[in-house]
This record gives structure tokens, C-alpha cells and sequence, in this order.
């Protein structure tokens, strides 16, 4: 074990290190699928508007939106996640390099609300080897924004929340469930994060970055001020 006050840095993968809008695609095309009719306009403001307001699943929200208050959204879900898979080049190009740089300071690992087969997309981009303790929400039954995922990746990890960072796109999945666990957090400001946050949402997280090549100095901001 490192001297390091933090051990371990937790990453999301939409957003974070792949292209998000993979998904925005999928649940587009999902809804269209189960009979819903919008133009990309419509859909693209819903979605602005869910990423500025921070606040819940947007997947219930474009559900109930475009298909109606009873919407089914086991079946969009299950529809969604047949267009949703990462093709090599969603993969940002900051990912590699960040990754390279902080493998040798902390122990990495994954906590994103996914499908079980992006696994297979983190091996095809050889990524997968760099990442310690695993939490994927298909594989362990929990989704975030459930405390029972981040409670799941600390024990794997065996580290304190206080030892320990999430990195996510999100403030009501990331910054807050880590947050109110004892976790530090780190607001990435691509993906679903706003296109203008606010200064009260910025004052939520320990540190905000716009893409990985800022992570490495905000992780060091943390430990300078723990």
C-alpha cells in the first residue's frame, strides 16, 4: 500500500472515457422503435434539459416524455440497450494517456451503470488491464445512483471512502452518491454534464475537469488538501 492519501480512483465509462452520445443515440432510436414520433431537435432539447438540470433518470424522463406517463421502461431499456455498444472509435482520445500517468500513482477501477458487454469493449480498446476492482451495474445487480454499488467497489477495494475518488459525468449518479458516502469526487464537465453549469452545481464536487488530461492535477489537488 502506497503512502497516498487516496488509493484508489473509480472512473464511469459514457462520458468520462467513451463518447456518450452512443447512448443518446440508442435511447433515440429505442423510443422511434416503441412508436414514439419527435424530431432529433425535440429529443436534442429534452436531453439539454435533463443534462442541465442534473436530476434523475433521464431515460424515465424522455420515456415519459415521448411515449407518455405510463410508459414502459423495462421495455425501453431493453430496447435501448441493443443500439448501445461503443464502437473503437467513441473511445476519447485522452483516455490512453491519463490512464498510462495514473496507474503507476493509484489503483484504478470501474463504477458506471452499464451493460454487462461493455467489458467487451474496454478488452477490444485495451483498457480493461488497467483497472483493479470492477463495478458494473449489470454484473453486481445494483445501479447508481443506489449507495449499495459505491459500498459494493469499497469493499472489493478494501480502502475507506476517504481513500477513495469517483470520477463521473453526472451529479445525481457520481458526485452525490459518492459524496454522501465518505467518497471524494471529481466532476467531469463532458457527457451528460451540463453545457453551462452553475457555479452551485460546480461547488458540489471536490474538483471539476473538462477531459482526462486534467485529471492527474486535480487527484493531486485532493491529496494536497486532505
Amino acid at each position: 500500500m502506497s503512502e497516498r492519501s487516496i488509493q484508489i480512483v473509480f472512473f464511469d465509462i459514457g462520458g468520462v472515457m467513451y463518447d456518450d452520445t452512443v447512448y443518446a443515440r440508442a435511447l433515440n432510436t429505442a423510443l422511434r422503435t416503441l412508436g414514439a414520433s419527435f424530431t432529433d431537435e425535440g429529443f436534442d432539447e429534452v436531453y439539454r434539459s435533463a443534462r442541465a438540470a442534473q436530476s434523475g433518470s433521464f431515460r424515465e424522463l424522455l420515456a415519459r416524455r415521448f411515449l407518455g406517463p405510463d410508459a414502459d421502461i423495462g421495455a425501453l431499456e431493453a430496447e435501448a440497450s441493443k443500439h448501445w455498444a461503443y464502437p473503437p472509435e467513441a473511445l476519447h482520445a485522452d483516455v490512453r494517456p491519463c490512464l498510462d500517468v495514473l496507474a503507476g500513482r493509484y489503483r484504478l477501477g470501474i463504477l458506471a451503470n452499464q451493460p454487462s458487454a461493455v467489458k467487451d469493449a474496454l478488452h477490444r480498446d485495451g483498457l480493461d488491464r488497467a483497472f483493479q476492482v470492477w463495478g458494473v451495474s449489470d454484473d453486481v445487480g445494483f445501479s447508481k445512483p443506489d449507495p449499495r454499488l459505491f459500498a459494493h467497489v469499497l469493499e472489493a477495494a478494501e480502502v475507506a471512502p476517504g481513500e477513495s475518488v469517483m470520477v463521473g459525468d453526472r451529479l445525481d449518479y457520481d458526485v452525490r452518491p459518492a459524496k454522501s458516502c465518505g467518497m471524494h469526487a471529481i466532476w467531469m464537465l463532458r457527457g451528460e454534464a451540463p453545457d453551462d453549469p452553475t457555479p452551485e452545481q460546480l461547488a458540489e464536487a471536490d474538483a471539476a475537469v473538462h477531459d482526462l488530461t486534467e485529471l492527474p492535477a486535480a487527484l493531486e489537488g485532493l491529496e494536497t488538501a486532505t
